[in-house]
C-alpha cells in the first residue's frame, strides 16, 4: 500500500495479536503495544505458536514463518509504538468508553500523516474518530476472528471519513490478503447485526428450555449447514464480547428485540465467558468440550 510501511497495533489480546500476525504477512512492519504489562511478550510467543502450526501443516514455509515474525516488534510505551506509524490499529476492549481513552491518549504522538483505524466490532465509527484529531483520516476496519484464517474486512465509514482514506483501507486490506465488503455506520454494522443476534436467540431458545445445548447446536449445524453451531460460537467468539454487541444493538436501535437474553448476562456476571476462561454453554477443562445444560 501506497506510503504504508510502518503499523501500530494498540491491544496485544487475540484480536490484537491475530491482527498483527496478519499484517506482518502482508511484509509490514508491526509495532505491537498493550497496557498490560507482558501481555505484548506473551502474544509474541502466541504468534510464533501460530507461525509454527502454519508450517506445520504446510501452509506457509519455516522461512515465511521466521520473515513474518521478524517484522514484529513489541514496544514498551504508546508513544514509541504510534509516533513513526504510518497507520495505527486499535484493538482493545469493545467497550466505547475504553476505546475513547485509547485514542485520546494516542492523538498526541501521531504523525501528521498517521491514518487511523478501529477493529471494533459494533461501536460507532463516528463516535470514536470524534475523539482524535482527524475524523476524515478515521476508519473501521473490523477483522473477523481468528484474523489470520478469515477472509473477511468489514470496512466501516464514520460520518466524516473520506473517500481516500477508504480507498486506502480497501488498498491495505487486500495486501495483507482480506476481501472487503463496506458498511455504513450503523451500530453492530453488517456481520455481527445479523450473527450476535441469532447467538442470542439461541441463547433464549436454550434459557426457555426449547433444546440443550446439543440439540440447539446440532440442529443449527446439520439443518442449516452451519460450520459450527450457535451457542459453540457463541463461546468462540466470548460471550463478554456478544452481550457487549447485543447492549449496543439494544441501545443504539432502541428495539425490544436485541434484549439480551438474562441466560446470557448472567453467564457473563458468572465469569463464564466461553473458550477463554475454561467455560460457557460448553465446559473446555478436558481435552473434548462437554455441553453444560
Amino acid at each position: 500500500m501506497s506510503g504504508i510501511n510502518t503499523v501500530a497495533i494498540i491491544g496485544a489480546g487475540q484480536m490484537g495479536s491475530g491482527i498483527a500476525q496478519t499484517v506482518a504477512g502482508g511484509g509490514y512492519e508491526v509495532k505491537l503495544y498493550d497496557t498490560a504489562e507482558g501481555r505484548a511478550v506473551f502474544a509474541l510467543g502466541e504468534i510464533a505458536a501460530s507461525l509454527a502450526r502454519r508450517v506445520e501443516r504446510g501452509v506457509m514455509t519455516h522461512v515465511q514463518a521466521q520473515e513474518t515474525l521478524g517484522h514484529i516488534k513489541v514496544c514498551d510505551t504508546l508513544a514509541a509504538t504510534v509516533s513513526q506509524a504510518d497507520m495505527v490499529i486499535e484493538a482493545v476492549l469493545e467497550d466505547e468508553t475504553v476505546k475513547k481513552q485509547v485514542w485520546a491518549d494516542i492523538v498526541p504522538h501521531l504523525a501528521p500523516h498517521t491514518l487511523l483505524a478501529s477493529n471494533t466490532s459494533s461501536i460507532s465509527i463516528t463516535r470514536l474518530a470524534a475523539e482524535t484529531d482527524r475524523p476524515e483520516r478515521f476508519i473501521g476496519l473490523h477483522f473477523m476472528k481468528p484474523a489470520p484464517v478469515m477472509r473477511l474486512v468489514e470496512i466501516v465509514r464514520g460520518i466524516a471519513t473520506s473517500a481516500s482514506t477508504y480507498d486506502a483501507a480497501v488498498i491495505f486490506a487486500e495486501s495483507v490478503g482480506k476481501q472487503t465488503t463496506a458498511s455504513e455506520d450503523f451500530p453492530a454494522f453488517i456481520v455481527n447485526r445479523i450473527l450476535v443476534p441469532m447467538m442470542n436467540e439461541a441463547i433464549y431458545t436454550l434459557y426457555e428450555g426449547v433444546g440443550t445445548v446439543t440439540s440447539i447446536d446440532t440442529a443449527m449445524k446439520l439443518g442449516a449447514n452451519h460450520p459450527m453451531g450457535p451457542l459453540e460460537l457463541a463461546d468462540f467468539m466470548g460471550l463478554d464480547v456478544a452481550l457487549a454487541i447485543m447492549n449496543v444493538l439494544h441501545e443504539g436501535l432502541a428495539d425490544s428485540k436485541y434484549r439480551p437474553c438474562p441466560l446470557l448476562v448472567k453467564y457473563v456476571e458468572a465469569g463464564w465467558l466461553g473458550r477463554k476462561s475454561g467455560r460457557g454453554f460448553y465446559d473446555y477443562s478436558g481435552e473434548t468440550p462437554v455441553p453444560t445444560r
